[in-house]
C-alpha cells in the first residue's frame, strides 16, 4: 500500500493566523502533498516562555484558522514528549514508515537552522520546502544552511518532485506572500495598534 505525502509545518502558532493557512495551501498545491499537519509545539526551545499562550489556547486557535479538510492540527509533540524537531522527525519516521514527509519552513527558519539541535541530521532525514518571507529571503539564501546544502537544492519548477527525493533535498519557493505575522498580531492585541511595540 502506497503511503501519503505529508507536509509538516511546525511552530508555536502563537497565535495561528491566515499566513499559516496560506503557506499550507501553497504547499498542498506546489509540492503535490496529500495533507499538511500543523505540529503545534508545546514550547519552542528557541523562543522565550514569556508571552507564550497556553498550549490548549494555541491549539484551539490553530483549529479555528486551519478550516480545511487537508490541513490537520496535531498535538503529536505533546503526546510524544518531544521538544526538538529532530526528535519529532525520528519518532514520526518510525511510526509512519510508508509515508513520505516534507518539512515546511519559512526563510527565517532556514537562517536559524544552524542553531537547531542536530540540524544537519534534519537535512539528511527529510526533504525541506522553504517558503520566501519578506526581508528574510536574501539573508537565508546566503546563510550557512543554504550554502552547505547548495548542491542539493532543487529548482523551483521541480517542487512537486521534492517528496520523492532522497534527502538531503530542498527547494526554495518564491511564491505570493501573505502579510500576516504572529508577532504583529500579538503586538496589536497588546497595544491596539498594528505592529507597534509597547
Amino acid at each position: 500500500m502506497k503511503g501519503l505525502r505529508i507536509g509538516l509545518l511546525g511552530g508555536s502558532f502563537n497565535p495561528a493566523h491566515e499566513g499559516h493557512r496560506h503557506i499550507s495551501l501553497l504547499a498542498l498545491q506546489r509540492l503535490g502533498l496529500d495533507v499538511v499537519w500543523w505540529l503545534v509545539s508545546p514550547q519552542n526551545p528557541l523562543k522565550p516562555e514569556d508571552g507564550m499562550a497556553a498550549f490548549d489556547e494555541r491549539f484551539a486557535g490553530a483549529e479555528r484558522i486551519a478550516r480545511h479538510p487537508r490541513i490537520h492540527v496535531s498535538d503529536i509533540e505533546v503526546r510524544l514528549g518531544t521538544r526538538y524537531t529532530i526528535d519529532t522527525l525520528r519518532a514520526l519516521s518510525r511510526r509512519h514508515r510508508r509515508d513520505r514527509f516534507v518539512w515546511i519552513i519559512g526563510a527565517d527558519n532556514l537562517s536559524q537552522m544552524p542553531k537547531w539541535r542536530d540540524w544537519t541530521n534534519i537535512f539528511e532525514m527529510v526533504p525541506i520546502a522553504v517558503f520566501a518571507r519578506p526581508t528574510y529571503s536574501a539573508h537565508a539564501l546566503a546563510g550557512a544552511a543554504a550554502r552547505r546544502y547548495a548542491r542539493n537544492r532543487l529548482p523551483d519548477r521541480a517542487a512537486a518532485l521534492l517528496a520523492d527525493r532522497k534527502p538531503p533535498a530542498w527547494v526554495f519557493l518564491h511564491t505570493q506572500l501573505h502579510p500576516a505575522s504572529a508577532t504583529e498580531i500579538r503586538l496589536e492585541s497588546l497595544t491596539g495598534k498594528p505592529g507597534v511595540p509597547m
